[in-house]
Protein backbone atom coordinates (compact mmCIF):
# COMPACT_ATOMS: atom_id res chain seq x y z
CA UNK A 1 0.00 0.00 0.00
CA UNK A 2 1.29 3.58 -0.76
CA UNK A 3 0.64 4.82 3.18
CA UNK A 4 3.43 2.36 4.09
CA UNK A 5 6.35 3.56 1.51
CA UNK A 6 9.37 5.81 3.59
CA UNK A 7 11.17 8.17 2.67
CA UNK A 8 14.70 8.48 3.47
CA UNK A 9 16.97 11.09 2.04
CA UNK A 10 20.12 9.65 0.74
CA UNK A 11 23.15 10.35 2.48
CA UNK A 12 24.46 13.73 1.63
CA UNK A 13 28.26 12.50 3.19
CA UNK A 14 29.04 10.05 0.72
CA UNK A 15 31.91 11.11 -1.51
CA UNK A 16 29.48 9.93 -4.19
CA UNK A 17 26.60 11.69 -2.82
CA UNK A 18 23.94 12.93 -5.74
CA UNK A 19 20.71 14.98 -5.44
CA UNK A 20 17.65 12.84 -5.03
CA UNK A 21 15.52 14.09 -7.52
CA UNK A 22 16.64 16.62 -10.48
CA UNK A 23 14.29 19.02 -12.38
CA UNK A 24 15.05 21.08 -15.15
CA UNK A 25 13.90 23.03 -18.32
CA UNK A 26 16.07 25.41 -20.97
CA UNK A 27 16.65 26.02 -24.56
CA UNK A 28 18.65 23.75 -26.79
CA UNK A 29 18.69 26.38 -30.11
CA UNK A 30 15.18 26.99 -31.44
CA UNK A 31 13.63 23.74 -29.46
CA UNK A 32 13.10 23.62 -26.05
CA UNK A 33 13.72 20.79 -23.37
CA UNK A 34 12.47 19.73 -20.10
CA UNK A 35 13.83 16.87 -17.87
CA UNK A 36 12.79 15.30 -14.74
CA UNK A 37 15.14 12.47 -12.78
CA UNK A 38 13.41 11.14 -9.70
CA UNK A 39 14.23 8.97 -6.84
CA UNK A 40 12.46 5.54 -7.39
CA UNK A 41 10.19 4.41 -4.11
CA UNK A 42 12.22 1.69 -3.89
CA UNK A 43 15.26 3.82 -3.01
CA UNK A 44 13.28 5.99 -1.48
CA UNK A 45 11.81 3.53 1.22
CA UNK A 46 15.51 2.47 2.32
CA UNK A 47 17.34 5.64 2.03
CA UNK A 48 19.79 4.53 -1.09
CA UNK A 49 20.58 6.79 -3.84
CA UNK A 50 19.16 7.94 -7.32
CA UNK A 51 21.35 5.90 -10.48
CA UNK A 52 19.73 7.44 -12.90
CA UNK A 53 21.10 10.49 -14.41
CA UNK A 54 20.90 12.88 -17.74
CA UNK A 55 22.54 15.65 -19.26
CA UNK A 56 21.96 17.83 -22.44
CA UNK A 57 24.22 20.87 -24.06
CA UNK A 58 23.82 22.89 -26.75
CA UNK A 59 26.21 24.26 -28.80
CA UNK A 60 26.02 27.73 -30.62
CA UNK A 61 28.76 27.51 -32.41
CA UNK A 62 27.97 24.81 -34.43
CA UNK A 63 23.93 24.67 -34.37
CA UNK A 64 24.21 21.01 -32.47
CA UNK A 65 22.92 19.67 -29.54
CA UNK A 66 22.91 16.94 -27.58
CA UNK A 67 20.69 15.43 -25.08
CA UNK A 68 22.06 12.09 -22.84
CA UNK A 69 20.33 9.80 -20.42
CA UNK A 70 21.69 6.52 -18.49
CA UNK A 71 20.45 4.13 -15.72
CA UNK A 72 22.84 3.12 -12.96
CA UNK A 73 21.89 -0.54 -12.73
CA UNK A 74 20.59 -1.20 -9.35
CA UNK A 75 22.49 -4.82 -7.95
CA UNK A 76 25.89 -2.42 -8.42
CA UNK A 77 27.35 0.04 -5.74
CA UNK A 78 28.76 2.62 -7.94
CA UNK A 79 26.20 2.59 -10.67
CA UNK A 80 25.03 6.36 -9.67
CA UNK A 81 28.45 7.21 -10.58
CA UNK A 82 28.80 5.49 -14.06
CA UNK A 83 25.57 7.09 -15.19
CA UNK A 84 26.66 10.24 -14.21
CA UNK A 85 30.58 9.97 -15.63
CA UNK A 86 28.39 8.24 -18.95
CA UNK A 87 26.15 11.80 -19.71
CA UNK A 88 28.53 14.14 -18.37
CA UNK A 89 31.01 12.84 -20.81
CA UNK A 90 29.30 12.54 -23.96
CA UNK A 91 28.53 16.11 -23.52
CA UNK A 92 32.35 16.81 -22.97
CA UNK A 93 32.88 14.91 -25.98
CA UNK A 94 31.43 17.27 -28.51
CA UNK A 95 32.35 19.76 -26.43
CA UNK A 96 35.77 18.82 -27.27
CA UNK A 97 35.04 17.94 -30.54
CA UNK A 98 33.30 20.17 -31.56
CA UNK A 99 35.29 20.75 -34.65
CA UNK A 100 34.06 23.73 -36.93
CA UNK A 101 36.22 21.95 -39.87
CA UNK A 102 34.71 18.37 -39.61
CA UNK A 103 31.49 19.75 -39.19
CA UNK A 104 31.55 21.65 -42.40
CA UNK A 105 32.75 18.74 -44.43
CA UNK A 106 30.06 16.54 -43.01
CA UNK A 107 27.36 19.34 -43.61
CA UNK A 108 28.35 19.75 -47.05
CA UNK A 109 27.81 16.10 -47.73
CA UNK A 110 24.34 16.42 -46.06
CA UNK A 111 23.41 19.60 -48.21
CA UNK A 112 24.75 17.86 -51.11
CA UNK A 113 22.41 14.95 -50.86
CA UNK A 114 19.57 16.88 -49.67
CA UNK A 115 20.11 18.26 -53.52
CA UNK A 116 20.66 14.73 -55.71
CA UNK A 117 19.16 12.57 -53.09
CA UNK A 118 22.17 10.23 -53.80
CA UNK A 119 21.81 7.00 -52.00
CA UNK A 120 25.66 6.60 -52.12
CA UNK A 121 25.99 9.73 -50.69
CA UNK A 122 23.70 9.03 -47.75
CA UNK A 123 25.22 5.84 -46.86
CA UNK A 124 29.24 7.62 -46.70
CA UNK A 125 27.54 10.36 -44.37
CA UNK A 126 26.09 7.38 -42.43
CA UNK A 127 29.50 6.17 -41.95
CA UNK A 128 30.69 9.10 -40.94
CA UNK A 129 27.75 9.46 -38.32
CA UNK A 130 28.47 6.39 -36.79
CA UNK A 131 32.30 6.81 -36.75
CA UNK A 132 31.61 10.07 -34.62
CA UNK A 133 29.49 8.28 -32.37
CA UNK A 134 31.22 5.52 -31.99
CA UNK A 135 34.21 7.76 -30.99
CA UNK A 136 32.18 9.75 -28.70
CA UNK A 137 31.01 5.84 -26.97
CA UNK A 138 34.60 4.89 -26.34
CA UNK A 139 35.72 7.84 -24.73
CA UNK A 140 32.84 7.40 -22.23
CA UNK A 141 33.76 3.98 -21.90
CA UNK A 142 37.50 4.62 -20.99
CA UNK A 143 36.25 7.53 -18.91
CA UNK A 144 34.68 5.67 -16.59
CA UNK A 145 37.19 3.38 -16.24
CA UNK A 146 39.97 6.05 -15.34
CA UNK A 147 37.40 7.05 -12.64
CA UNK A 148 37.17 3.50 -11.33
CA UNK A 149 40.82 2.89 -10.84
CA UNK A 150 41.67 6.20 -9.66
CA UNK A 151 38.88 5.30 -7.18
CA UNK A 152 40.15 2.18 -6.25
CA UNK A 153 43.48 3.57 -5.35
CA UNK A 154 41.82 5.87 -3.16
CA UNK A 155 39.22 4.60 -1.73
CA UNK A 156 39.74 0.44 -2.10
CA UNK A 157 37.13 -0.43 0.45
CA UNK A 158 34.18 0.86 -1.97
CA UNK A 159 35.22 -2.42 -4.23
CA UNK A 160 34.00 -5.34 -1.64
CA UNK A 161 31.67 -6.85 -3.78
CA UNK A 162 32.83 -10.50 -4.74
CA UNK A 163 30.85 -11.00 -7.97
CA UNK A 164 32.10 -8.17 -9.12
CA UNK A 165 34.77 -9.42 -11.62
CA UNK A 166 36.27 -6.19 -12.78
CA UNK A 167 36.36 -2.48 -11.34
CA UNK A 168 34.23 -1.37 -13.94
CA UNK A 169 31.36 -3.51 -13.06
CA UNK A 170 30.95 -1.27 -10.18
CA UNK A 171 29.72 1.18 -12.13
CA UNK A 172 27.60 -0.81 -14.90
CA UNK A 173 25.22 2.07 -16.55
CA UNK A 174 23.11 1.87 -19.54
CA UNK A 175 23.64 4.93 -21.83
CA UNK A 176 21.21 6.44 -25.05
CA UNK A 177 22.27 10.00 -26.41
CA UNK A 178 20.72 11.99 -29.22
CA UNK A 179 22.82 14.76 -31.10
CA UNK A 180 20.35 16.77 -33.67
CA UNK A 181 20.46 20.31 -35.31
CA UNK A 182 17.86 22.09 -37.59
CA UNK A 183 18.52 22.58 -41.44
CA UNK A 184 16.94 24.44 -44.19
CA UNK A 185 15.90 20.82 -45.12
CA UNK A 186 14.82 19.34 -41.32
CA UNK A 187 16.01 17.94 -38.49
CA UNK A 188 18.97 15.30 -38.79
CA UNK A 189 19.16 13.46 -35.70
CA UNK A 190 22.32 10.91 -34.73
CA UNK A 191 21.49 8.66 -31.64
CA UNK A 192 23.05 5.94 -30.20
CA UNK A 193 21.99 3.12 -27.34
CA UNK A 194 22.83 0.48 -25.26
CA UNK A 195 20.30 -0.54 -22.35
CA UNK A 196 17.01 -0.75 -22.15
CA UNK A 197 15.96 3.26 -22.51
CA UNK A 198 14.11 4.11 -25.25
CA UNK A 199 14.91 6.93 -27.68
CA UNK A 200 11.70 8.13 -29.84
CA UNK A 201 10.67 10.82 -32.05
CA UNK A 202 7.03 12.13 -32.97
CA UNK A 203 6.15 13.65 -35.97
CA UNK A 204 4.79 17.11 -36.12
CA UNK A 205 1.73 16.24 -36.64
CA UNK A 206 1.50 13.57 -33.96
CA UNK A 207 0.20 10.88 -36.03
CA UNK A 208 3.09 8.76 -35.90
CA UNK A 209 6.22 7.98 -33.84
CA UNK A 210 9.28 6.19 -34.47
CA UNK A 211 11.77 4.12 -31.98
CA UNK A 212 15.12 5.81 -32.87
CA UNK A 213 17.22 2.29 -31.00
CA UNK A 214 16.80 -1.16 -30.40
CA UNK A 215 16.70 -2.43 -26.82
CA UNK A 216 19.27 -4.83 -25.22
CA UNK A 217 15.77 -6.61 -23.35
CA UNK A 218 16.35 -10.34 -22.24
CA UNK A 219 14.21 -13.01 -20.06
CA UNK A 220 13.58 -11.95 -16.23
CA UNK A 221 15.48 -8.66 -16.78
CA UNK A 222 19.15 -10.21 -17.69
CA UNK A 223 19.33 -9.36 -20.84
CA UNK A 224 20.45 -5.65 -20.71
CA UNK A 225 24.01 -4.40 -21.94
CA UNK A 226 25.84 -1.24 -20.03
CA UNK A 227 28.24 0.77 -21.44
CA UNK A 228 30.33 -0.39 -19.02
CA UNK A 229 30.96 -3.58 -20.43
CA UNK A 230 34.15 -4.16 -22.55
CA UNK A 231 32.48 -6.57 -25.23
CA UNK A 232 29.47 -4.15 -26.44
CA UNK A 233 32.62 -2.82 -28.54
CA UNK A 234 33.10 -5.91 -30.80
CA UNK A 235 29.78 -7.72 -30.20
CA UNK A 236 28.96 -10.43 -32.77
CA UNK A 237 25.65 -11.27 -31.55
CA UNK A 238 24.72 -7.68 -31.28
CA UNK A 239 27.06 -6.16 -33.51
CA UNK A 240 28.25 -2.00 -32.39
CA UNK A 241 27.54 -0.67 -35.58
CA UNK A 242 23.61 -1.37 -35.34
CA UNK A 243 23.60 0.85 -32.25
CA UNK A 244 23.97 4.15 -33.96
CA UNK A 245 20.86 5.66 -35.66
CA UNK A 246 20.73 8.42 -38.22
CA UNK A 247 18.02 9.95 -39.48
CA UNK A 248 16.36 13.35 -41.29
CA UNK A 249 13.18 14.44 -40.57
CA UNK A 250 11.29 17.55 -42.12
CA UNK A 251 10.24 18.79 -38.12
CA UNK A 252 9.24 16.74 -35.13
CA UNK A 253 6.61 17.70 -31.76
CA UNK A 254 8.65 15.55 -29.60
CA UNK A 255 11.96 14.00 -29.20
CA UNK A 256 11.81 11.59 -25.65
CA UNK A 257 14.43 9.89 -24.02
CA UNK A 258 13.47 7.66 -21.11
CA UNK A 259 14.55 4.91 -18.56
CA UNK A 260 12.62 1.96 -18.26
CA UNK A 261 11.04 3.49 -15.01
CA UNK A 262 9.20 5.30 -17.30
CA UNK A 263 8.88 3.21 -19.82
CA UNK A 264 8.34 -0.19 -18.33
CA UNK A 265 5.10 1.21 -16.54
CA UNK A 266 3.92 3.03 -19.31
CA UNK A 267 4.65 0.69 -22.30
CA UNK A 268 5.10 -2.81 -20.20
CA UNK A 269 6.38 -4.28 -22.87
CA UNK A 270 9.21 -3.25 -25.71
CA UNK A 271 6.58 -4.45 -28.27
CA UNK A 272 4.00 -1.46 -27.17
CA UNK A 273 6.92 0.90 -28.38
CA UNK A 274 6.49 0.49 -31.75
CA UNK A 275 2.93 0.81 -31.72
CA UNK A 276 1.34 4.47 -33.03
CA UNK A 277 -1.56 4.37 -30.43
CA UNK A 278 0.66 4.09 -27.46
CA UNK A 279 2.58 7.35 -27.76
CA UNK A 280 -0.24 8.95 -29.09
CA UNK A 281 -1.98 7.91 -25.03
CA UNK A 282 1.53 8.64 -23.84
CA UNK A 283 1.28 12.54 -24.84
CA UNK A 284 -2.41 12.44 -23.70
CA UNK A 285 -1.29 11.37 -20.51
CA UNK A 286 1.20 13.69 -20.67
CA UNK A 287 -1.23 16.51 -20.87
CA UNK A 288 -3.10 15.70 -18.12
CA UNK A 289 -5.00 12.54 -19.21
CA UNK A 290 -4.32 10.43 -16.12
CA UNK A 291 -5.91 9.63 -12.86
CA UNK A 292 -4.22 12.52 -10.48
CA UNK A 293 -5.15 15.17 -13.49
CA UNK A 294 -1.30 15.96 -13.43
CA UNK A 295 -0.15 18.27 -16.85
CA UNK A 296 2.33 18.95 -18.43
CA UNK A 297 1.99 22.49 -20.51
CA UNK A 298 4.62 22.20 -22.93
CA UNK A 299 4.77 25.78 -24.16
CA UNK A 300 8.15 27.44 -24.45
CA UNK A 301 7.26 30.47 -22.26
CA UNK A 302 5.63 28.30 -19.31
CA UNK A 303 8.28 28.29 -16.40
CA UNK A 304 6.72 25.73 -14.36
CA UNK A 305 7.05 22.88 -16.83
CA UNK A 306 10.34 21.59 -14.80
CA UNK A 307 8.04 21.30 -11.49
CA UNK A 308 5.13 20.04 -13.31
CA UNK A 309 6.84 17.20 -14.89
CA UNK A 310 8.33 16.29 -11.72
CA UNK A 311 4.99 16.39 -10.62
CA UNK A 312 3.72 14.05 -12.96
CA UNK A 313 6.56 11.10 -12.20
CA UNK A 314 5.10 10.82 -9.22
CA UNK A 315 2.38 8.81 -11.10
CA UNK A 316 1.75 5.65 -8.75
CA UNK A 317 1.79 2.27 -10.79
CA UNK A 318 1.40 -1.05 -8.53
CA UNK A 319 5.12 -2.72 -9.03
CA UNK A 320 6.85 -0.44 -10.67
CA UNK A 321 9.28 1.44 -8.31
CA UNK A 322 12.40 2.15 -10.07
CA UNK A 323 13.93 5.21 -10.58
CA UNK A 324 12.06 7.36 -13.69
CA UNK A 325 14.01 9.79 -15.87
CA UNK A 326 12.03 11.31 -18.92
CA UNK A 327 14.15 13.95 -21.44
CA UNK A 328 11.36 15.55 -23.77
CA UNK A 329 12.98 18.07 -26.68
CA UNK A 330 9.71 19.95 -27.71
Amino acid sequence: PKSLWKDIPSDKNDIFWKEDDVSIEGSLGNRHIVVASKRGRSHKNVGSFRDDDFAFKHFEKTGWSVIAVSDGAGNYSLSRVGSQLACNGVVEFFEMHSDLEQSKIFEEKLLEFNATKDEELLNGIQILSKQNLYKATVFVHNQIKEHAEKTFLEHPELFNNPKSKTLLDYYHSTLVFAVFKKYDFGYVIMTFGVGDCPIAIMSKDKNSTSLLNWLDVGEFGGGTRFITQPNIFHSNEHPMATRFNFKIVPDFSFLFLMTDGIYDPKFVVEANLEKRGNWIEFVKDLEGNNEDGIKVDFDKENKEIANQLSNWMDFWSSGNHDDRTLAIVF
